[in-house]
């Protein structure tokens, strides 16, 4: 079993700005904008090299989560809302998923995958807003590339530094449709996706692909309690 739980992980992601904008709009009006920037964000990946896309995704989420008390104590309409538009258009969520449950993927039914994913992107959602208060004046180094011209996968690596600690952060991106997508994060020496992989399939030998689905679930409610409730 690993030391680095995912859930420490993706508070580590959060602090580098990659993965995961609004004020007190209705619901209608805040999923409107997000499809805006999502297009937006989608168009605007096509032209980048891989280092300017993870520093433009990086720059957006730290000046969101600056400029919204909402975001820094863990709104998590506002989490959503900053997900949705500023994180989920660059990341490819069902490769990340399916990764992340391993061999299992392949044995379970459309439906089965599609509630997979989408609790999978409700734990995200939730270690986010749990991080989020933790983006403070931390700075980004970006490490010289190693990929080759034309490579349709490659790793950016960088180093975050705050008040004297250095955090590894590194992406695994692919090219997708001549853009950038987001498909697995490095924290401190540690693959996200293979972290998760290791507590699925625990569950999955256990209980089957239900029994993970009823775990996901379960996870995500507590940590929806926890918010409403902090």
């Amino acid at each position: 079993m690993m030391k680095t739980s995912p859930r420490h992980l993706a508070s580590r992601l959060l602090l580098g700005g990659a993965l995961c904008v609004s004020v007190s709009w209705p619901v209608s009006a805040v999923q409107a904008q997000a499809a805006t920037a999502a297009a937006t964000v989608a168009d605007a990946a096509q032209a980048q090299a891989p280092e300017a896309f993870i520093k433009r995704i990086t720059d957006e989420v730290f000046a969101a989560v600056k400029s919204d008390k909402g975001i820094q104590q863990g709104d998590l309409r506002k989490v959503q809302a900053l997900v949705d538009a500023k994180i989920m258009p660059n990341v490819n969520l069902q490769r990340m998923t399916a990764s992340s449950v391993g061999r299992a993927w392949r044995q379970a039914t459309p439906d089965q995958q599609k509630r997979l994913q989408e609790e999978f992107k409700n734990l995200l959602v939730y270690t986010y807003a749990g991080a989020a208060a933790q983006i403070k004046d931390q700075t980004i180094e970006y490490k010289p590339m190693r990929s080759r011209p034309g490579e349709t996968e490659v790793v950016v690596r960088t180093l975050v530094r705050n008040k004297g600690e250095t955090i590894q952060l590194d992406y695994r991106l692919e090219k997708v449709d001549g853009g950038w997508k987001i498909y697995d994060v490095n924290v401190l020496g540690a693959w996200l996706v293979q972290t998760y992989q290791s507590s699925f399939a625990q569950e999955v030998n256990a209980s089957g692909i239900d029994g993970l689905i009823a775990k996901l679930v379960e996870r995500n409610k507590q940590l929806a309690t926890k918010k409403v409730a902090g």
